[in-house]
């Protein structure tokens, strides 16, 4: 394997694995909340025409990634005002926001079809990024540097901030943590948002660096899988890196055998690669010891009702 092809793959896998674990990142603060929000799906394609929208009219990508963030967390606004101050069904709820979001994504897009932006430039010079591990290190979109901050920001949040510890508490026993004052509803609200908005940034991932072009349905599922690999990393955000990378790399897989035209196996059986590997992780887990299995927030998708 030469190198440039070898770099290739380790870029192409990167890129895969960065939206997947921002949108990841997310949920796991949502669900350590006691909160389970099925629409991950829905608020990428939101943030991802969002951003794209934004940037082809404005001509700013950072403003395309601000105005993704703020979409993302508006429509998870719906899901929580629906969920956490009407009480619906979490499940329900979230697959409904899913589908919105294809939706409003499709009929928002439909005039951008086929239209081109300039992508988010890089934050270091270029002459960086000249050599072979040079690239390696200095040849991504700021996003993807964005993406292991935030890894270690919400690992430090959830084990060593007051916030966190009281967030971590809403999620495992939420009358309890009412019963001593805290405002479960209020905790909730607030974890839904930052998810929403990381769900909007990995959207935004899609239409301004991996496919600087707007498609329908830009995503291909991708927040289904982002979803799993909460489960997949037992709810701890250094374990949801490793797993982003491992899923990055299924993709990459694809994609390159498809380009080095290997044939052996039918094109459809390598597309439908990570989403089998999703389902392997899941039917894994489940039959996994009950310790593993126990490792979910004891209230996640139970609705809360205070009580005087």
């Amino acid at each position: 394997m030469t190198t440039a092809i070898l770099i290739s793959i380790i870029m192409t896998l990167v890129g895969a694995a960065t939206p997947i674990l921002l949108a990841a990142l997310g949920e796991l603060v949502v669900e350590k909340s006691g909160v389970l929000n099925l629409g991950l799906e829905g608020m990428m394609l939101i943030g991802a025409v969002t951003a794209f929208g934004v940037t082809f009219t404005t001509g700013s990508a950072s403003l395309g990634l601000v105005a993704a963030m703020a979409a993302g967390a508006a429509a998870s606004m719906i899901f929580a005002f629906l969920t956490l101050t009407l009480t619906a069904n979490q499940v329900a709820t979230g697959l409904a926001l899913t589908i919105f979001g294809i939706g409003l994504s499709s009929l928002i897009g439909q005039n951008f079809v086929g239209r081109t932006v300039s992508g988010l430039e890089h934050i270091f010079p270029a002459a960086l990024a000249d050599d072979p591990i040079g690239r390696v290190v200095f040849g991504y979109s700021p996003l993807v540097y964005l993406s292991l901050v935030m890894t270690a920001f919400v690992a430090w949040f959830l084990t060593r901030s007051r916030a966190g510890l009281i967030l971590r508490a809403i999620g495992e026993s939420d009358e309890a943590a009412h019963s001593i004052g805290y405002s479960v509803i209020r905790v909730r609200y607030l974890a839904v948002a930052f998810g929403g908005a990381m769900a909007g940034l990995g959207g935004a991932y899609y239409s301004l660096v991996m496919t600087p072009m707007w498609a329908d349905r830009l995503t291909a599922g991708r927040g289904w899988i982002a979803l799993a690999l909460v489960v997949f990393a037992s709810w701890r955000p250094l374990r949801l890196l490793g797993g982003a990378y491992l899923f990055g790399a299924v993709m990459t897989l694809e994609l390159h055998a498809k380009a080095a035209g290997i044939n052996i196996v039918p094109p459809e059986f390598l597309a439908m690669l990570p989403y089998l590997a999703t389902i392997v992780v899941l039917t894994l887990i489940s039959i996994a010891p009950s310790g593993r299995r126990n490792a979910a927030p004891a209230c996640l998708g139970k609705p809360f009702r205070a009580t005087g």
